[in-house]
């Protein structure tokens, strides 16, 4: 019987947790003839269709988990891998980073494994690097009809789960609007959460992409670490 994401993710974090609080000679034998997957904090970047440059920023996720694992002393693997929604392995990744420009179209197959991977404990954060809003919103309707976003208050748990930040932070200007989180919540749970006007993945990308101050990437940092912290915390707890 497969395992459910539910109880992967748990049992994933779990062991990363484990490994990350044993002292280092423990730590390197635990580590030694193992996978790193095993154990390891994984982010898997989804592949889409329809136009939007899903692969931008290519240094923001190694960037991230290596800054996490780092912060937070939890094991990462900080190569990024690409997943298409219908790819075999994609329960092995129990958290999901989408961005970009311009348009995501999702075939049937893909919006039907999307919804199933959500439903079943996995966890999808969105970064609109610019141009992203309606086909995001139009594939939210089409995943969960009658499911609409919920914007997050500055109180939310997912801007204090690590840093206790005062909100969501503005990164890059776009069209000189308030940042804004969305997110769509099943059974109290977050499983989408969607960040606008804020490009966080600007900001965690080398510092010469963007030429972004390093205040501003260091919120970046912060506020992505938190989005992680949040999602593993939330599947442990259930």
């Amino acid at each position: 019987m497969q395992m459910g994401l539910k109880n992967r993710f748990g049992s994933w974090v779990w062991v990363a947790l484990f490994v990350a609080a044993l002292p280092s000679p423990a730590r390197s034998q635990a580590a030694k003839g193992d996978p790193a997957e095993e154990y390891g904090v994984r982010v898997a970047r989804v592949k889409y269709g329809g136009g939007g440059d899903w692969y931008n920023n290519p240094s923001s996720i190694p960037n991230w988990l290596g800054e996490f694992e780092r912060r937070t002393g939890i094991r990462t693997i900080k190569q990024e891998k690409v997943l298409a929604l219908t790819d075999e392995n994609l329960r092995a990744y129990p958290f999901l980073y989408m961005t970009g420009h311009g348009t995501i179209k999702l075939t049937n197959e893909e919006r039907e494994a999307l919804r199933a991977y959500l439903e079943d404990g996995g966890f999808l954060f969105i970064n609109d690097s610019y141009g992203l809003d309606p086909s995001v919103r139009a594939m939210v309707r089409d995943l969960f009809p009658g499911q609409p976003f919920e914007e997050l208050s500055n109180e939310h748990p997912i801007y204090h789960s690590f840093y206790d930040l005062p909100g969501l932070p503005k990164i890059h200007e776009h069209d000189k609007k308030p940042p804004q989180g969305f997110a769509v919540v099943i059974d109290d749970r977050v499983v989408i959460y969607y960040v606008y006007e804020s490009d966080i993945g600007d900001g965690l990308a080398d510092a010469e992409v963007h030429h972004d101050t390093p205040e501003k990437r260091e919120l970046a940092m912060k506020m992505a670490i938190n989005v992680l912290v949040y999602a593993i915390t939330r599947h442990v707890m259930m």
